[in-house]
């Protein structure tokens, strides 16, 4: 009797001891151990291209004037090397709300190009500067319009791509015969990839 009970508890006892076995995570849902492999090299962040279909627009409001700008460049983006000179144009027109017959004149127009390596920003190249050469600005007023080609020179060779800052600084007529006139200043940006 004794040792019918026995068999039967070592019985039992097994029968615990495989479900315990079968109670772990499935071969297939189980975590893998370690970090997974990296194979080859890691793929580089694409870098933004504002430029990437060859042209851009871009409306920019600064009080009462609201700027119409295009860019463009005349060096296809395959060539746009850091050792090369990268021009880029742009032609722009304004509006003025309410338009009660003032001008609008731009005073001065900047760009500042500043290159990025893969680690970050690199150190922002001089400054260039069209100021106006008349009294009191250039007639931006549609349909009359301002265009300028910036070059933006060689960068350093790490650069991946450069940040084109432009500032444009407008004088608005207070009244339609008035010799005085209200300081706008719009600011706009462009990232443009530089290959190797």
């Amino acid at each position: 009797m004794k040792s019918a009970h026995r068999t039967r508890l070592l019985a039992l006892g097994a029968a615990v001891t495989v479900a315990l076995v079968g109670c772990g995570p499935a071969p297939w849902t189980a975590e893998p151990s370690g970090s997974p492999s990296t194979s080859g090299t890691a793929v580089p962040t694409p870098v933004p291209n504002d430029l990437s279909s060859g042209a851009t627009q871009r409306e920019l409001v600064a009080g009462a004037v609201t700027a119409t700008v295009d860019y463009w460049s005349t060096l296809s983006m395959d060539k746009w090397t850091a050792d090369a000179v990268k021009p880029v144009s742009l032609n722009m027109t304004t509006v003025v709300s309410p338009a009660d017959g003032q001008k609008v004149y731009l005073q001065k127009a900047t760009m500042t190009a500043v290159p990025s390596s893969a680690t970050g920003t690199l150190p922002a190249l001089e400054p260039q500067v069209d100021s106006s050469t008349v009294s009191p600005g250039y007639l931006v007023l549609s349909p009359y319009s301002y265009s300028q080609t910036f070059n933006v020179g060689p960068l350093p060779e790490e650069t991946v791509s450069v940040t084109l800052q432009f500032a444009y600084d407008f004088l608005v007529q207070t009244t339609p015969t008035s010799k005085e006139y209200a300081k706008q200043t719009a600011t706009d940006s462009l990232t443009i990839a530089v290959v190797d």
